[in-house]
């Protein structure tokens, strides 16, 4: 083979779109779903909620840019960061041709302190199910798609137990599971189907001093996440159930 030269590369002859990151945070409050959003204070949007995020810089990758973007806006830090979907419809954002990789996460809000940053006025937990409408940009379409993959993600991860104190109840497990689907289960399948996905472990300890005492349960941490299968279909509360 001989050597070919190497043919000089014009970065000008093409468009350069800007790139952003968007991190749609979920927690578990009041017994309750949230989701965590800033109010902005700059144009475009200003006076509208919006999930936190922001432009990448040149030298930092995207899940770098995510977690600088979450502490600046928010406060909050050190989450487990899953990226979610990227959002690049041409008119999403006036202020030029911009492409936004979203992610997301579950978190525990007693770990993290919140603030807000000098490009919002407020931060704040919403819950879900009253989100003000509409986000700011496209993040309804942001939110709705996070809220779709967390749901598809109770069958085949672990993903419910980030929000879970390090030992808990079969009750409060079935709570959050509720919480992300949206409709109530049926206890007794659920307890069954959970026990039978072998993810559990029997701490020893009870709750409860009145009445009858909940048994404790920490999650497994030696099991592969590839091995988690929860059928929670199986475990739905029909009507004829309820009846």
């Amino acid at each position: 083979m001989t050597d070919q030269p190497q043919q000089a590369y014009d970065a000008s002859r093409y468009d350069r779109p800007s790139v952003t990151v968007d991190v749609v945070i979920f927690a578990l409050k009041e017994r309750e779903l949230h989701v965590l959003l800033v109010k902005r204070r700059n144009w475009p949007f200003e006076g509208y909620w919006a999930i936190p995020g922001g432009f990448i810089k040149m030298d930092e990758s995207l899940e770098e840019s995510a977690r600088r973007e979450l502490e600046e806006e928010t406060g909050v830090r050190d989450v487990y960061l899953e990226q979610l979907y990227t959002f690049g419809d041409p008119g999403r954002d006036p202020r030029t041709r911009v492409i936004s990789v979203a992610y997301f996460a579950l978190i525990r809000p007693e770990t993290q302190t919140l603030r807000r940053s000098e490009e919002s006025d407020d931060v704040r937990w919403f819950p879900v199910r009253e989100v003000p409408s509409p986000l700011a940009f496209d993040h309804d379409r942001i939110l709705r798609y996070a809220e779709d993959r967390l749901r598809s993600k109770l069958e085949y991860s672990t993903i419910a137990f980030q929000l879970l104190p390090e030992v808990f109840t079969l009750l409060e497990l079935k709570h959050i599971y509720e919480q992300i689907l949206g409709e109530e289960l049926d206890k007794r399948n659920f307890y069954r189907k959970i026990r039978e996905a072998g993810v559990l472990e029997d701490t020893g300890r009870m709750r409860g001093n009145r009445g009858r005492p909940a048994r404790l349960y920490r999650f497994r941490r030696d099991r592969r996440e590839g091995d988690f299968v929860f059928r929670w279909r199986e475990a739905r509360l029909h009507h004829e159930d309820a009846e």
